[in-house]
């Protein structure tokens, strides 16, 4: 089986377009895992409702790969930046231990 690759970034909605990007994120979360892509999370940092923080869990590499490539997935990364800013990106993060 191949190995998932985690990814974790920071979402600050800009103001004003808090539900424009959670129903984005919706659309681009459902599309990605219909492809096979990956499985993604969305948490609220309960102290600043505008502040989200994303978890992908890509499906192997070859499948990031391919979605980097892909003109479905770059029509949503494209509208990103007039949503939100994204201040920081983990893009390949390795499990040190789970308990």
């Amino acid at each position: 089986m191949a190995q998932e690759i985690f990814s974790i970034a920071v979402l600050e909605a800009l103001p004003g377009k808090q539900e424009e990007l959670l129903a984005k994120l919706r659309e681009l979360y459902t599309m990605m895992h219909a492809k096979g892509y990956c499985r993604d999370t969305l948490h609220r940092d309960s102290s600043d409702p505008g502040r989200f923080l994303h978890v992908r869990r890509w499906t192997s590499p070859e499948m990031r790969s391919e979605a980097q490539v892909d003109p479905d997935v770059h029509r949503y990364w494209q509208m990103l930046p007039e949503l939100c800013i994204i201040p920081i990106v983990y893009e390949s993060l390795e499990k040190v231990f789970e308990s």
